[in-house]
C-alpha cells in the first residue's frame, strides 16, 4: 500500500507510474529502509506485466558462491550436489519484472555475466550449452552511489549505464516530515487492528518527537518504533514518553575518535580518523557514514571490528 504525502515522494511515484508501461531498466537508489522495494513493486503493479509473478533477489543476502546459480540456474550434474535441473531467477521472471536488490554487492565477474544477459536477452544455465531466451524487465536498487563505485573500479561502467536508464532517488524519511506523520498514523492504525486493540491516537507532543528524530532506519525503523509503542501503551493516546525511540548507537570506548590529521600519520591512521570523524558527524548512523565514505556497510563493519580488535590501538593525538 502506497503512503505518501510529501511532494517529493508524490513526484517520484508519478514518474514511476509514467515509466511503468515501458520495459526500460530502472535504478532506484536511497538509504536502507526508505521503501525502494515497495517502489519497485509499485512499478510492476502499474506495468503490463502486473499479472505475472514479481521476482526479487537480494544480492547481499545470497553467498557469492551461490548467487550465480540463483540467477542463471543449473543443469543436472553441473557440479557436485546438482542432482536435478534448477531454473534460475531470470527464467522465473520471464515476461515479468526482476528486482535485483542491493546490486552494489554483486561481484565484478557476475556483473559481466549480468551485462551479457541484458545485452543478448538470454541466459545459459550452469553446465548448460543451449541459451534460453528471456524477456525480463530489470529493476535494481542500491543504498550506495554506483557512480562512485564506477570511479573506484568496484562497478562496471557499461552495466551502470544499462541499469540507469530510469534513475529514481528515494529521499530519506527525515527529509519528509509530512510522510512521518502520515506513516506514523497508518502504522498505529494497522498495529491496533493486527493486535486486536481499540483505536489509539498520537498526541501532538509525541508526533513532534517523531518529526524531530533523524530516523537512521527510515520507514522500517518508524514501523518498528510504532509497533513497540502501541504494544506498551495502555491508554488511548500515545504520549511522548511512550514513543520508544532507540538510543543512538554509541561508539565503543575502544573506538574513541582520534585527534586531528597530522604530518607523519600512517595511511591506516588517517583512514581510521576519517571513519571515526564521519561516524561522529552522522551521530553514529553507520548506514549514512558508509554512504558518505563511499564504502559498503559490510566494509565499515569490518573496519570497526578491526579497530576494536586492536589493530590500530595507539592514540593519534
Amino acid at each position: 500500500m502506497i503512503q505518501a504525502a510529501d511532494p517529493k515522494m508524490r513526484k517520484i511515484y508519478e514518474v514511476a507510474e509514467s515509466v511503468a508501461v515501458s520495459r526500460a531498466s530502472v535504478l532506484i537508489s536511497g538509504e536502507s529502509g526508505t521503501g525502494k522495494e515497495l517502489l519497485a513493486r509499485f512499478i510492476h503493479a502499474k506495468s503490463p506485466r502486473a499479472l505475472r509473478r514479481f521476482v526479487a533477489l537480494n544480492c547481499a543476502a545470497v553467498p557469492e558462491g551461490l548467487l550465480e546459480s540463483e540467477l542463471f540456474g543449473y543443469e543436472k550434474g553441473a557440479f557436485t550436489g546438482a542432482d536435478q535441473r534448477k531454473v534460475g531467477k531470470f527464467e522465473l521472471a520471464h515476461e515479468s519484472t526482476f528486482l535485483l536488490d542491493e546490486i552494489s554487492e554483486m561481484s565484478l565477474p557476475l556483473q559481466a555475466k549480468l551485462l551479457r544477459v541484458l545485452q543478448e536477452g538470454e541466459v545459459e544455465r550452469l553446465g548448460g550449452h543451449t541459451p534460453v531466451k528471456v524477456n525480463v524487465r530489470i529493476i535494481a536498487t542500491t543504498n550506495r552511489s554506483l557512480e562512485k563505485m564506477v570511479k573506484s573500479g568496484e562497478f562496471r561502467e557499461d552495466l551502470f549505464y544499462r541499469l540507469n536508464v530510469i534513475p529514481l532517488q528515494v529521499p530519506s524519511l527525515r527529509t519528509r516530515p509530512l510522510d512521518i506523520e502520515l506513516l506514523a498514523r497508518h502504522f498505529v492504525e494497522t498495529s491496533c487492528v493486527e493486535n486486536g486493540f481499540p483505536p489509539k491516537l498520537i498526541s501532538e507532543a509525541a508526533m513532534l518527537r517523531m518529526k524531530t528524530y533523524r530516523w537512521p532506519g527510515n520507514v522500517r525503523e518508524l514501523q518498528n518504533v510504532i509497533e513497540r509503542s502501541v504494544l506498551l501503551c495502555h491508554g488511548q493516546e500515545l504520549a511522548p514518553e511512550q514513543v520508544l525511540l532507540p538510543e543512538t548507537e554509541p561508539v565503543e570506548s575502544t573506538l574513541a575518535a582520534p585527534g586531528p590529521l597530522a604530518p607523519g600519520m600512517t595511511v591506516s591512521e588517517a583512514e581510521r580518523l576519517l571513519i571515526m570523524k564521519t561516524l561522529e558527524f552522522t551521530q553514529q548512523n553507520r548506514t549514512r557514514a558508509a554512504e558518505m565514505l563511499g564504502i559498503s556497510i559490510r566494509t565499515l563493519r569490518n573496519k570497526l571490528n578491526e579497530y576494536r580488535g586492536g589493530s590500530i590501538e595507539q592514540d593519534l593525538r
